[in-house]
């Protein structure tokens, strides 16, 4: 820097200043030198705006992504986003890694998880309708419409609304533990002819309830991969759900017609399915901006159980069940979520489960024969973010299969605490 700052002297001596004039080169070299350490200041100080300039649309795009919006276009943009968290300030680094986006749930796992040390409370409300003609079932609900014995009815419209309180914890940057409660009520109306009367007529003979606490249900969630950009995330799941509702063979069943088999009809309606189960799955979601594409599998095992005997009026019509296991239910499912504006988002997707024949052995040796059913549910969702801290979801479901509920709304309101 000396040797140019001496040229440029030199030559403006040469073009105008004499060289006997040492006072004036002097203070051509203190405003060089001046000039010099403006500059240098100007450049880190253009430095340091041009950090804060990009820890800003990092947050920006932070920010954008929490509300469901795509993020601005760049090669420097991040894809981390915390639930329902509002920014970081500028220039602070993230303190988690990169995140899935968030999209409008439609499915029962949520694609976020739950930032480390924050809590999220869920409750949520869903309603499920279906309506089953002439059908010869047997009788025990395992799971929503999967049953074991007999039933000899022509038509059953069944109602189902099940309110729920969902905890989730972060307890690292990639792992959560959720809590969810469910509370059932159901009720249904059975329509058809009593079975050894001359009735031409179909009549409403058997209207039927159940009301409690549901199987409660722990959930642990690790996403297993940073991802980032298009790169896909991975997260996986293990649920274990309780038997802590009113199962298919504590409820009580009559007979209408002398302990004849072919008539045996529920008087209250279960909560719970009767079995422990565990359930793992893999979440995969690839962000393409602005849509989001996301799907799943998921294998549910359940426990056998033995020495069960139905609760049966008159009970010497009772059939001990030796030893009786539900099927395993295969499922996969998969969608695509997209931003709308700011606060809003929108999703489709498709969910289906292939149960497997339930397996029971009564007592006497018998076995009794089970089918395979096929559950297939066709999936929308629309999401609207209220504040930072609070969200609404609303989803739709219809059913594409005939054992498959015909309608279910879900309306979720999570809250970050």
């Amino acid at each position: 820097m000396r040797p140019l700052l001496g040229m440029l002297i030199a030559s403006l001596s040469g073009g105008g200043f004499a060289a006997d004039e040492p006072g004036k080169a002097d203070d051509i070299s203190a405003r060089f030198e001046a000039q010099i350490r403006q500059i240098e200041a100007l450049k880190r100080e253009l430095a340091r705006q041009e950090a804060a300039l990009f820890d800003l649309k990092r947050e920006v795009d932070l920010e954008r992504r929490g509300r469901g919006v795509a993020p601005t276009p760049g090669p420097e943009r991040a894809v981390q986003v915390a639930q329902a968290q509002p920014a970081q300030p500028v220039g602070q680094a993230p303190e988690a890694p990169d995140r899935p986006p968030e999209v409008a749930p439609i499915f029962e796992q949520p694609g976020v998880l739950t930032p480390p040390g924050k809590w999220i409370f869920e409750p949520s409300l869903q309603y499920s309708y279906s309506s089953s003609d002439r059908i010869a079932l047997v009788g025990y609900t395992v799971i929503p419409a999967i049953l074991i014995g007999l039933i000899d009815v022509r038509n059953v419209k069944s109602n189902s609304l099940t309110g729920t309180l969902a905890l989730r914890r972060g307890l690292t940057n990639r792992f959560e533990l959720e809590a969810r409660v469910p509370y059932v009520y159901r009720f249904d109306n059975t329509r058809g002819r009593e079975i050894f009367t001359g009735s031409a007529g179909d009549d409403i003979f058997t209207d039927v309830d159940g009301r409690g606490i549901g199987d409660v249900e722990l959930i642990g969630r690790y996403q297993l991969n940073d991802g980032g950009g298009d790169s896909p995330y991975y997260i996986a799941s293990l649920r274990f759900k309780s038997r802590t509702g009113k199962d298919p063979f504590e409820v009580r069943s009559s007979f209408l017609a002398d302990g004849a088999r072919i008539a045996a009809v529920q008087e209250e309606l279960p909560t719970g399915s009767g079995f422990y189960s565990l359930t793992p799955g893999l979440t995969v979601l690839i962000p393409s901006d602005p849509a989001v594409f996301f799907g799943g599998i998921s294998y549910q095992y359940s426990f056998k159980r033995s020495g069960v005997k139905p609760n049966v009026v008159p009970a010497e019509a009772a059939a001990v069940y030796d030893e009786i296991q539900p099927g395993g239910v295969f499922g996969f499912n998969f969608g695509m979520g997209l931003a709308l504006n700011e606060r809003s988002s929108f999703s489709i997707g498709y969910d289906h489960l292939s149960v497997g024949p339930t397996k029971a052995r009564l007592d006497s040796g018998e076995r009794v024969p089970g089918v395979r059913v096929q559950l297939g549910t066709l999936l929308l969702g629309y999401s609207y973010k209220i504040d930072n801290s609070q969200t609404l979801n609303l989803s739709l479901g219809v059913g594409v299969t005939r054992d498959t509920p015909d309608v279910q709304l879900t309306l979720r309101m999570p809250f970050s605490l």
